[in-house]
């Protein structure tokens, strides 16, 4: 495997000059529409995710690096491992299983994020471990393409798009920087643009939800067995690095963080790559997996939120009981010692009042001292 042949004549995607299907070309077009909107919407989710990030919380993840280092091993250990052990399994064509393992070597996506404020996770390590495995992306990917694809006798290139993964950490990075800097100068104001921020990111997932069924639905009869991977994929991916998390004895949080960060993939740098390295006609036969995996992740994320919403309203209403238990026996304790106070002074009152022995005292019998005093006379 050649790291890039986008300057290379031999290339079949810079040397093919067929017509692209109908199916990509109605894609092409849905890009061209979305581009501009979607590019908005994310830099304004991006900024609004940032608001949430604290500055010394941040760096205390810089600083000791743990769970940024769970996740990469997740994210460049499991998920390339997961992929390979698929194409395995489910013995795919060559031209399949290049599609299903560049999908297991592309680093975290920003959907992940997302999620991950939702489920009342780490923000700070979710965006550290899209920032860092975005960075690590540029020599994972191609290593690990390389170590996995060393025994296959790959008929093309693949390219690795650089350009693509620089666009992309760049705009990670500046809207989620000018974000951190507005919660550390504003934090009232940045409560209200991370509720903005949540409903973009609901408007956002609903879009890319309705244009993924429109071209699964058009692709749904090509390959069932792909679209069968691109199902459990991420499913595994989310199991596994909870797991993997819980084993290094992560918080709770932080296993729900990394979870999300390991199956939930960057579908675009997955469906660039395979621009760059394939024909329109290869293209074609692969395009319907990269489309599915992009929604079944958003599918499993969305469950994952329901799921934690629901534990969580159960949690919140068994308190809610315990709190009422714990109230209404303190008010029985208080009123069953208010009642016996007041009998117990109620007594107190009756022997006060009770008279003594009857009759007149007897003052004549009581002795005096006779003796000194008559010797002081």
């Amino acid at each position: 495997m050649r790291a890039n042949c986008s300057s290379s004549s031999a290339c079949p995607a810079n040397s093919s000059v067929e017509e692209l299907p109908e199916g990509l070309k109605a894609y092409g077009n849905l890009e061209l529409v979305f581009t501009v909107v979607l590019a908005l919407m994310i830099g304004l989710l991006m900024f609004s995710l940032g608001c949430s990030v604290e500055v010394r919380k941040l760096w205390g993840h810089i600083r000791r690096p743990w769970g940024i280092a769970v996740g990469l091993l997740c994210q460049f250990g499991l998920m390339p491992l997961i992929a390979y052990l698929l194409i395995i399994s489910f013995s795919l064509k060559p031209l399949q299983a290049i599609a299903v393992l560049i999908m297991g070597c592309c680093p975290g996506g920003t959907v992940s994020n997302i999620f991950t404020f939702w489920v009342d996770g780490d923000m700070d390590l979710s965006i550290s471990m899209t920032a860092c495995s975005t960075v690590a992306a540029l020599g994972m990917m191609p290593l690990s393409l390389y170590l996995y694809t060393l025994s296959w006798n790959l008929e093309q290139n693949l390219t690795i798009p650089y350009q693509n993964i620089g666009i992309t950490l760049v705009c990670l990075i500046i809207p989620v920087a000018f974000g951190i800097y507005v919660n550390y100068r504003w934090p009232k104001q940045s409560k209200i643009i991370i509720k903005i921020g949540a409903i973009a990111g609901g408007l956002l997932f609903l879009v890319v939800t309705v244009a993924g069924v429109v071209l699964i639905k058009e692709f749904w009869s090509t390959d069932i067995i792909l679209l069968t991977i691109s199902f459990i994929f991420p499913l595994i991916g989310h199991v596994t690095g909870f797991l993997l998390a819980l084993l290094t004895h992560q918080s709770w949080q932080r296993c729900r963080t990394i979870a999300l960060e390991t199956g939930t993939q960057n579908v675009q740098m997955c469906l660039t790559m395979l621009q760059l390295s394939f024909t329109a006609e290869q293209l074609a036969q692969i395009f319907n997996f990269t489309s599915a995996y992009g929604l079944f992740q958003l599918l499993d994320g969305f469950l994952m939120v329901a799921a934690y919403k629901m534990y969580k309203r159960r949690l919140k209403n068994k308190h809610g009981n315990e709190k009422a238990g714990c109230q209404e026996a303190r008010r029985r304790k208080k009123s069953t010692s208010s009642k016996e106070t007041t009998a117990f002074l109620e007594m107190n009152e009756e022997a006060t009042l009770s008279p003594g022995p009857s009759g007149p005292m007897d003052l004549h019998g009581a002795p005096t001292p006779t003796g000194d005093i008559s010797h002081a006379k």
